[in-house]
């Protein structure tokens, strides 16, 4: 078993080598681990003894095709096919294997789930449904404000301290995906109700750490602000589906319409790709012809 205990070892360092040289969660490196166990115990069950060399394309199209026979969903294939690209890549510039078997490899061609997301009078609505005149709609008019704002994922947004607060330059600092540090703009409404906010929690002598506060002076956890959200919800009115992320989805699209370019709208969103952020541009795309569809004479 010792080409197996090679491959096993690759494995190991390879999961060591992303989680200290790339910072990767928890959850992603869980979902890495599960997509090479699955690759090893097919070759284990189909090769027999192999090391990283042996390893060649054909292998890795029928494993693949495998999966898609026991119905594995097009995205949980498109996430393997991504893990085994990735590992055959890292056991390349490793120098464990001379010619990358994974390189040829191709997902199959899917069309992208466009994100939801509210039109700008509904946000508006959705922003001013929290009264100001009570501590809790204090607090919860600067959490929505905040997430629109910033466009900021609901897990940085709980994470936010005071001091990550500039009310002077506007901004505030968000600590992203992989330990990643960016600037989020904060508007003149998202300002001023962080600013009575902010008043209230020092008159109060509240716990001036976290941000964002619970009812027992302590750090505010994600689940609370989605149904902060799902209660502003049914208050506007807004019927449809609806989470934090909505409103992260909201605030780029509603950029790249007002003539935002690609690159700014993806260095505030925190992504590491500009494929990610080119989804909001698909909206867009959808957004005109539906408008061309319904003013223009020959559309129909």
């Amino acid at each position: 078993m010792a080409h197996m205990g090679a491959l096993e070892k690759a494995k190991k360092d390879f999961l060591t080598h992303l989680s200290q040289a790339r910072r990767l969660s928890s959850h992603t490196l869980r979902a890495y681990e599960t997509d090479l166990g699955r690759l090893l115990k097919f070759l284990r069950e189909n090769e027999g003894l192999i090391a990283p060399p042996d390893i060649k394309t054909p292998q890795l199209r029928l494993h693949l095709g495998q999966l898609a026979e026991k119905g594995l969903s097009p995205s949980s294939l498109a996430r393997h096919l991504s893990t085994i690209k990735t590992f055959f890549r890292w056991l390349e510039e490793a120098n464990q294997i001379e010619s990358n078997p994974a390189s040829l490899l191709r997902g199959p061609r899917r069309r992208g789930k466009l994100p939801r997301y509210l039109e700008e009078e509904e946000v508006e609505a959705l922003l001013t449904t929290p009264k100001d005149d009570d501590p809790q709609g204090l607090r919860d008019r600067a959490i929505l404000e905040t997430l629109y704002s910033t466009g900021c994922r609901v897990a940085e947004l709980v994470r936010i301290d005071e001091i990550h607060i500039q009310m002077d330059t506007g901004v505030v600092r968000i600590l992203g995906k992989g330990a990643k540090e960016r600037l989020g703009m904060l508007g003149l409404h998202a300002q001023k109700a962080l600013q009575k906010y902010l008043e209230f929690k020092a008159l109060e002598k509240a716990n001036q750490g976290p941000l964002f506060l619970n009812r027992f002076n302590k750090r505010l956890s994600t689940r609370s602000v989605a149904k902060i959200l799902k209660k502003a919800l049914l208050k506007s009115g807004i019927s449809r589906h609806c989470s934090p992320h909505t409103l992260r989805h909201s605030f780029a699209t509603h950029l790249l319409r007002r003539g935002a370019d690609l690159r700014t709208v993806q260095e505030l969103l925190g992504h590491a790709d500009l494929g990610s952020t080119q989804i909001y541009t698909h909206v867009n795309v959808e957004s005109l012809r539906r408008l061309y569809q319904q003013a223009h004479p020959m559309a129909e």
